[in-house]
């Protein structure tokens, strides 16, 4: 992602709405890192955002809106520091 990409979408407004467990919509996305049925992670105007369930479904994916709607079964919504995500997996666990 270029930086001018990045000055944009930190500018943008960030929302994070979960319906009823079973659909989450972000708004302030700038990408998706990685995505499966269990978790969804992305880069957000306030941080790294990853989306852990069952069963995830990217039903929308607008970058140039910045906007996300996942529908599946939510279980966690966390952001993670940029420094702690660069140490790397095994250096978090211990």
């Amino acid at each position: 992602m270029k930086n001018e990409d990045f000055r944009r979408v930190e500018l943008s407004p960030h929302n994070v709405v979960v319906e009823n467990r079973e659909r989450l919509s972000v708004s302030g996305v700038a990408e998706v890192i990685s995505f499966d049925e269990n978790e969804v992670s992305l880069v957000t105007s306030m941080g790294i955002l990853t989306v852990g369930g069952q069963e995830l479904h990217v039903e929308k994916l607008n970058l140039e809106m910045g906007e996300l709607a996942i529908v599946g079964r939510v279980e966690a919504v966390v952001y993670e520091d940029e420094q702690q995500r660069r140490r790397g997996f095994w250096s978090r666990l211990f």
